[in-house]
Formats: C-alpha cells, sequence, structure tokens
C-alpha cells in the first residue's frame, strides 16, 4: 500500500479498500490473507482505507500503479465506494492504472458513466487472473465488457495448470501477460506453495511470441529464493521483461 512497490511489473501501489472474498483455486494461498492475520486482523472484511483512498492525488511523477492489490476493485462490498475511486483515476491522467480482477462478470456494470467517452480512461487497463485452462473464459467476459479500444491484460499467476491462448476466440485480444508460480510459504502452517511445471511456462512463453504478446515472467514460484525472487525469474537462460509499448508511453 505504499508509493514504491516490490512487485517487478509495476512502480507502486494503491489499495483504495483492503479485504476480500476467496473465488477459485488461486486464491487459496492469498498473500493479503496471510499477511492480515498475521497482522491480528479479519482478510474477510472489506474496509475502506482511512489513511490511502487519495494517496494517487499526491504522487506527482508518473507511475504505474497497481490497483487494489489487497482487494479486488470489483467486489460487491465496495459498490460503495468505486466512484470516488473513478474520480481519482480521472483526475490523475499522469498514472497507469493497472487493475486485475478475478470478478469480470461485474466489470461492465461497474464501470464509469463516461467510460466510453475516449480518450477518458486511457491510462486504465483492466485484467484479469487465469490460473488454469478451466477459468481461461474470465478473458472472454472482460473483453465482452470493455470497448474494443480499451488495453487488457493477464495474469497467469499463481500458474496452477497449463493455459493456452491458442483459439481463434482470444486471438488478437489480449494485450499484454504476465506469468508466475505461487511464491512463499502458506498463511498457516503446512499449506505452503503450489508446484508449477516449468513446460507451462515454456508454452505460455511461446504463445506470446507467436501471438505477438508481450510477456513478461515474473517468478518461477515456491519456497525458496533465487537472487531475491522466489524460485529466481530466468526461465531458460533468460528474463522476460516485456512490457506493452503503449503502457510505457503513457507515463511520457
Amino acid at each position: 500500500m505504499s508509493e514504491k512497490s516490490k512487485i517487478e511489473w509495476t512502480d507502486a501501489t494503491w489499495n483504495p479498500w483492503m479485504g476480500c472474498k476467496k473465488v477459485s483455486p488461486g486464491c487459496k494461498n492469498c498473500f493479503m490473507y496471510r499477511d492480515q492475520k498475521r497482522y491480528g486482523r479479519n482478510p474477510g472484511l472489506i474496509v475502506r482505507s482511512k489513511t490511502k483512498f487519495r494517496d494517487p492525488l499526491k504522487w506527482n511523477e508518473p507511475k504505474l500503479i497497481f490497483t487494489c492489490s489487497w482487494s479486488d476493485f470489483f467486489i460487491e462490498e465496495a459498490d460503495q465506494w468505486r466512484s470516488d475511486a473513478w474520480e481519482i483515476i480521472c483526475n490523475t491522467p499522469q498514472h497507469v492504472y493497472q487493475i486485475l480482477t478475478k470478478r469480470p462478470e461485474r466489470v461492465k456494470q461497474n464501470l464509469p458513466g463516461d467510460w466510453w467517452d475516449w480518450p477518458k480512461y486511457e491510462n486504465v487497463w483492466l485484467g484479469v487472473s487465469v490460473e488454469n485452462q478451466r477459468y481461461a473464459e474470465r478473458i472472454d467476459v472482460l473483453r465482452q465488457a470493455v470497448e474494443t479500444r480499451r488495453k487488457i491484460f493477464v495474469s497467469y499467476e499463481p500458474a496452477l495448470g497449463p493455459l493456452s491462448l491458442a483459439t481463434e476466440m482470444w486471438n488478437g485480444e489480449v494485450d499484454w501477460l504476465i506469468a508466475g508460480g505461487e511464491s512463499g510459504p502458506g498463511w498457516r502452517p503446512g499449506n505452503s506453495a503450489r508446484e508449477t511445471q516449468l513446460q507451462w511456462f515454456r508454452e505460455i512463453r511461446d504463445q506470446c511470441a507467436e501471438y505477438d504478446v508481450p510477456f513478461f515472467f515474473k517468478q518461477h514460484g515456491g519456497v525458496r529464493r533465487i537472487d531475491g525472487h522466489w524460485g529466481g525469474r530466468e526461465l531458460d537462460g533468460r528474463e522476460h521483461n516485456e512490457m506493452p509499448q503503449e503502457m510505457r508511453r503513457l507515463l511520457l
């Protein structure tokens, strides 16, 4: 919840509200649940931030901002606060907001009323978490919810099974993909990170190359750090740090 973030694919995190509800297997070892319990808080209680809600208004330097890293921007319990958050986003066009959700079915009804007034909200990139093929339909749900010129991204983390984008339905509709394995110890004893398979990452890397989708490999995951990253960041001997040119261009 700070102006600086250790997450490799963003500059800062902003949590106008905190707390979440688990909706799929990718949520099992959620770091937010683990950390909130460690601090003696209830991670399932969704609350508006008393001190951080207006932080982006204080940041003059353009930033990539991962929004709601400790919640879900489209969670139902935050409906009463979301319009205020959209107003802050609209009033800070110097930033790029990376909004990741596991609830794409709630996106369309919770977009701001002037969302369609392009280029308003050009600084918003909407993304979905997809942990395996079973949840790949989230991509199509999100794409149908937003106007075609809007950019979307996919977070294949934690990777819990193979994922294929090689279908006609999604061809050309994903603008960025982040991949990574589950990391660190679980939030309770005996519940540690689930293993991934190297082949899953190789296959999605090759698909991104075929469809000309920027590919960002965050980490292999696991419970051991390599060069400061869980499981290490190299995939077949190199790091993959691709980001869409359009995303960085908006910061210039």
